[in-house]
């Protein structure tokens, strides 16, 4: 996995690209995971995706094999948007599809609103725009400095996933991911994401635009993405019946293929 030194840290990579010679050069979609996981939660995406397009997945600063700063790191949205950026750069995209989901989704409105030269589309799963209104997230710091990372994660299975969503070897991955994040990271990002209100910034994101939204989450009611999709011109929104927060893991398959079928359709 190639890494890349950005901002004082190190971010770590890969590039996925099955395109067979008569695609030509496939543009590439760039993917921004969330807080508690890495890079892996895409790997249900990647069949649908990668005999077409240049996929390029980071674990997020902080998280998996990238830079973990620890305690007082000065996280901001304009240093995750550089982060994302310099990722492309580093694979060569000058545009690119940008796709996150819950964390990442957020980041990626705010880079298709701030850099749209640089976006050719945007999807953002399980995401919100507006961080007062993120339930439950207040509550993390005071359960993880009573009952450590195990318990919290596996508190988070429980609301990302119904039971029996995803297979078990795929939940043993996600609560191994989980409980072995940095509390630091989790909890600052999750601060941030608080403080956060991406509403008239999203008027001015002009790509096609997907929403792809889970009915249940505990931590993004519906009427995000639905308020989401009346803010940005044009947007598409996806609702997946009975799915919590893991949306992206638990439905990815689904998940591709919307975005892949979105593609052909918006992203000419």
């Amino acid at each position: 996995m190639p890494r890349l030194e950005h901002a004082g840290g190190t971010l770590h990579y890969e590039v996925t690209d099955l395109a067979p010679p008569w695609v030509g050069t496939p543009e590439t979609i760039l993917f921004h995971h969330g807080v508690g996981t890495d890079a892996g939660i895409w790997s249900g995406w990647l069949p649908a995706l990668a005999g077409r397009y240049r996929l390029a997945r980071f674990d997020v600063r902080g998280f998996g094999r990238s830079q973990v700063p620890g305690a007082g790191f000065a996280w901001s949205l304009d240093l995750l948007i550089d982060d994302a950026l310099a990722i492309a750069d580093a694979v060569g995209a000058r545009r690119f599809h940008m796709v996150g989901e819950s964390l990442g989704g957020t980041v990626a409105m705010a880079l298709a609103a701030r850099h749209p030269e640089r976006v050719r589309s945007l999807t953002a799963c399980s995401a919100s725009h507006k961080g007062g209104s993120i339930q439950r997230v207040r509550q993390w710091r005071e359960f993880i400095a009573r009952e450590g990372m195990e318990a919290w994660s596996r508190q988070m299975m429980e609301l990302r996933f119904t039971e029996g969503a995803v297979p078990p070897p795929v939940a043993a991955w996600f609560h191994r991911a989980q409980a072995a994040c940095s509390a630091d990271s989790i909890l600052d990002l999750a601060d941030l994401l608080i403080e956060t209100d991406l509403s008239e910034e999203l008027k001015r994101i002009a790509c096609p635009a997907l929403l792809l939204a889970p009915d249940s989450s505990p931590f993004v009611p519906l009427a995000l993405p639905v308020e989401i999709r009346g803010l940005i011109p044009g947007a598409e929104l996806m609702v997946f019946p009975g799915a919590r927060h893991g949306l992206a893991c638990s439905h990815a398959a689904a998940c591709a293929e919307a975005l892949s079928n979105f593609l052909a359709r918006r992203a000419r």
